[in-house]
């Protein structure tokens, strides 16, 4: 459920790869607790991706318009697609796709239930807003990864064209009532906090992840990198909220 254009990217280092990051998947699964926090990445996307399909076709139901819920539709098979080669990729490594999506509904169910938008415009800012900062997360996390795993997360976080979809839309509609864009912003702002606090609440419950973000598995990655990486997310947040014309 990534809805980012290339300039939304959060700008980290691109230094030659070491480390697990060097290595290909068969290389690198030799070890247990790095294959463990993979299946936990993959299984936590993969159901990102099935929750996504799931809710832009809800969302198509509040569109104003035919070509709206077109859009939205092409838009939410793109998403079945992109869960689609997770739930393939976890299959041929040996795990159940199933098994590994499970620890992460409650907490992905419980963030949508909190953040279920009121209208079209609110679901299009969380669609571009609220899933690009767990997309700029996961892309962060890529960037330590074995290269055959990379390559498969930064594939499915590619943009599916709802970002420049939503930021059409909600620009138009802030010209058309300027009141529309303060209510947005604090939709905006709350989408920021939630995500943010998802991502840390995922992360602290599953040993395998925690560790491969404080440096215990992935190459290089320590506490004071990870504040960081924090800091580039919520930048690229600021970014985001400034195309679609709204105050951070």
């Amino acid at each position: 459920m990534r809805f980012m254009t290339s300039s939304d990217k959060p700008e980290n280092a691109s230094a030659a790869p070491t480390g697990v990051a060097a290595q290909d998947w068969a290389q690198a699964s030799a070890e247990p607790q790095y294959r463990a926090a993979v299946v936990d990445l993959l299984g936590a996307l993969a159901y990102g991706e099935l929750a996504a399909f799931e809710r832009l076709a809800e969302d198509a139901k509040l569109a104003p318009s035919l070509v709206d819920k077109a859009e939205l539709a092409k838009m939410a098979s793109a998403e079945f697609h992109h869960f689609e080669r997770l739930r393939n990729q976890l299959t041929e490594i040996g795990e159940d796709a199933t098994q590994a999506m499970e620890p992460f509904v409650a907490a992905l169910d419980g963030f949508h239930r909190q953040t279920a938008p009121s209208d079209w415009l609110e679901g299009l800012v969380k669609a571009y807003v609220g899933d690009s900062i767990a997309s700029d997360f996961y892309r962060e996390v890529a960037a330590r990864l074995d290269s055959d795993t990379r390559e498969l997360v930064l594939a499915v976080l590619d943009d599916t064209g709802h970002a420049e979809f939503a930021v059409e839309k909600v620009r138009a509609a802030i010209d058309a009532d300027p009141r529309v864009g303060g209510r947005l912003a604090l939709w905006a702002r709350r989408l920021m906090g939630e995500a943010l606090s998802q991502s840390q609440r995922v992360v602290a419950d599953r040993d395998a992840l925690s560790t491969m973000l404080v440096g215990g598995v992935a190459d290089g990655f320590d506490l004071a990198e990870v504040g960081r990486m924090f800091s580039r997310i919520t930048e690229a947040h600021t970014k985001r909220m400034a195309a679609l014309g709204l105050a951070a």
